[in-house]
């Protein structure tokens, strides 16, 4: 966009991801890195993959709040889930081809938590849900990807913005927050708080 939004100071992402960083910036919110520090607890026995999302993307965002007063912090976190179990991030290529296999052919849920909290110290937080089908891919493409670098850091083991599209067979609710961030909504929240949108010329 060729003007940004009208904030006091920049936005502050609470998060090292590369791909919420690019999501914020292609919508014009200047911004400043600053990642949280604060440890990511495992899900709580019996806790909902969506609740889980949420309370990790509030952890993260408090967490840097506390120590920039006055500033607009988001924190997000994305969890997918299979059949209510979250499947994290693999640990290798070889765990990486055990949640891809398990995915192969079957539905499953991207949650992604975010926490906004605003310089007046009050907080929104909210859970984006898009369900997310594989088609049945042959095992060698799925070897193929699991073995790439790009599965190591991604949650389910596959970037629907990168190649690892070619799994996608059909999506219901937002892309972008399969990628890492509900765009649309977080501007929603922003422009709800006051925050001015950037404006043509």
């Amino acid at each position: 966009m060729r003007n940004s939004w009208r904030i006091d100071s920049p936005l502050v992402l609470a998060s090292a991801s590369p791909r919420r960083r690019d999501l914020l910036s292609s919508a014009g919110i200047p911004l400043e890195i600053v990642p949280s520090r604060a440890a990511e607890p495992a899900p709580s026995p019996g806790e909902d993959p969506a609740g889980y999302a949420r309370r990790l993307a509030q952890l993260k965002a408090l967490d840097v709040a506390e120590g920039l007063p006055g500033r607009l912090v988001l924190g997000a976190d994305t969890v997918v889930a299979l059949g209510g179990e979250v499947l994290g991030k693999p640990r290798d290529a070889a765990h990486a081809l055990e949640m891809l296999t398990r995915l192969r052919g079957a539905e499953h849920a991207v949650h992604t938590g975010v926490c906004i909290v605003f310089p007046d110290k009050s907080a929104q937080d909210f859970v984006a849900t898009t369900r997310v089908w594989f088609w049945e891919a042959p095992m060698e493409m799925v070897a193929a990807y699991a073995a790439s670098e790009e599965v190591l850091d991604k949650a389910g083991a596959y970037a629907i913005q990168g190649n690892g599209a070619f799994l996608v067979k059909e999506i219901a609710g937002s892309y972008t927050n399969v990628v890492g961030l509900p765009l649309a909504r977080v501007l929603e929240v922003l422009v709800e708080w006051g925050v001015e949108a950037p404006s043509p010329g």
